[in-house]
């Protein structure tokens, strides 16, 4: 069997794609853009998130424990009476994610919605994401993706796809390795392919103070998806506000010229 590591399932999801959906986050990204607002998705690994505002100190989930599931994390997970702390990252079968997705087929029905697959990065995750597309008939499927993987993944990822909300973050190559962690070669080889294939699709345009919303920036990106559909997204202001739970640092608080 096929299995991957998710790290949330949200439902009633209306931003996602067509109609009312179920959106699918899947752990792990390629990319370290300074303004992620899912800090828990970068890392493929499971991680221990901390609700610090909620722990009163008392010690309890130090005291050691036989769980095998909180060995990694040096604490007990299940003692804190406060309900501090989780574990964020799951591993699951595609078989298994997939039936709890297609009990929902009536409401995607009603709503004229689906599933959509989000991050993360589903393209770090190809064989899983391929298996659940393959495993959910009659269900609209959408994929919210960077972009970012070899051409021969991408394509073949996104022939299992109704919609593609595919992102552009920075045209300029050097601008995207500075703010993003990664050049954006793959990226634009991978919007011309999009452009051409038939798939239904939209960019998403996350406009970030300084970063993504200059004029240059903006005008690039207009010359790039001219005679397309284009959907410019609110910077999130508590973008920051999980990176402490995790114990990481939100990268947009350094100075923008470092």
């Amino acid at each position: 069997m096929i299995d991957g590591t998710i790290f949330d399932i949200k439902e009633f999801s209306i931003h996602d794609g067509p109609g009312a959906r179920i959106t699918v986050f899947l752990k792990g990204c390629p990319l370290r853009c300074r303004w992620c607002h899912n800090p828990e998705g970068l890392s493929a690994a499971p991680q221990l998130m901390h609700k610090k505002n909620l722990c009163t100190g008392c010690g309890a989930c130090l005291r050691g424990c036989d769980h095998p599931e909180c060995k990694p994390f040096s604490r007990c997970i299940h003692a804190c009476p406060n309900g501090c702390l989780r574990v964020v990252g799951k591993r699951i079968t595609a078989q298994e994610l997939a039936e709890k997705l297609r009990a929902n087929g009536d409401f995607f029905a009603m709503t004229d919605g689906g599933v959509t697959f989000s991050g993360g990065e589903p393209l770090m995750q190809p064989e899983f994401i391929i298996e659940l597309a393959r495993l959910l008939p009659g269900i609209h499927k959408a994929i919210e993706t960077s972009g970012y993987a070899r051409p021969e993944v991408y394509r073949k990822v996104i022939g299992h796809f109704d919609y593609v909300m595919q992102d552009i973050k920075l045209v300029d190559r050097e601008a995207h390795k500075r703010y993003t962690g990664v050049p954006n070669d793959y990226i634009l080889e991978n919007i011309a392919w999009l452009k051409q294939s038939g798939i239904p699709y939209i960019f998403r345009v996350p406009m970030i103070p300084g970063i993504t919303d200059t004029e240059e920036n903006l005008a690039a990106i207009r010359k790039l998806t001219e005679g397309c559909e284009v959907e410019y997204l609110k910077y999130n202001e508590l973008a920051g506000a999980k990176y402490e739970m995790l114990d990481m640092t939100f990268p947009l608080r350094r100075n923008n010229n470092d």
